[in-house]
């Protein structure tokens, strides 16, 4: 696979790796990536999806989409990122760069996004260009990092939900006992980001209660349309 993904229009591309912080600190300099992000995410979503479907006749919806998640997660994003040479091409305004952007999960996997955007419209919306520089990719990842990625436990799926979608925030958990006998509480959870509560659970102890609330969460984002 190239280094550097080959595009006939450069402009998109430039587009492509340009972060909105750049943007805010550079007026004139066109648009930031933002709206190919969006576009990239449907097209990888799509691939990973039918990747795994032909790859994994015998795996089941829940597990496909776990793994799924796994295979197109900020951390493997960014790394793929990292493998098209994409890092050190992107336009970041200079707190971007100050806060480490250049090596950022964050940025490299939206990145990433946008540039498969951008690739997707120069290929003319040709999804067999795409498949042909992702496919190698997603062969390069071990069997065994998208098992134990796709297990990874409700809190921290629901945290990089939130860092993808929302930004660079943890989600908050209040618990508190609410009954139970003294062998035996009870405790409640509940999940927020900023003020607003994602999700809520009863548990055993804290530990079980936090985690219950974050698979409470993800569960009204998937019907709500926000999670696969």
């Amino acid at each position: 696979m190239p280094k550097i993904l080959k595009f006939r229009n450069e402009e998109l591309l430039r587009q492509a790796l340009t972060h909105r912080s750049y943007v805010h600190e550079n007026p004139g300099e066109g648009e930031h990536n933002e709206r190919l992000e969006f576009l990239g995410d449907a097209v990888l979503n799509f691939l990973s999806g039918e990747y795994l479907y032909s790859r994994h006749p015998e795996k089941g919806e829940d597990e496909l989409t776990r793994r799924r998640s796994a295979l197109v997660d900020e951390k493997q994003l960014a790394k793929f990122a990292l493998e098209v040479g994409l890092d050190l091409r992107m336009r970041l305004g200079k707190g971007a760069i100050r806060d480490g952007g250049y090596q950022n999960p964050n940025l490299l996997s939206s990145t990433f996004e946008a540039v498969i955007g951008a690739y997707y419209l120069d290929n003319d919306s040709n999804i067999e260009a795409v498949r042909a520089i992702i496919e190698p990719l997603f062969d390069a990842v071990p069997e065994q990092i998208v098992v134990s990625r796709s297990n990874v436990d409700s809190k921290n799926r629901f945290q990089e939900w939130v860092q993808r979608n929302i930004g660079p925030t943890t989600p908050k958990y209040i618990t508190t006992q609410t009954g139970g006998l003294s062998h035996a509480p009870e405790f409640k959870a509940e999940v927020y980001v900023g003020d607003q509560k994602y999700g809520e659970a009863i548990g055993k102890n804290k530990k079980e209660a936090e985690k219950a609330a974050a698979e409470d969460a993800l569960s009204q984002l998937k019907l709500q349309g926000l999670l696969s």
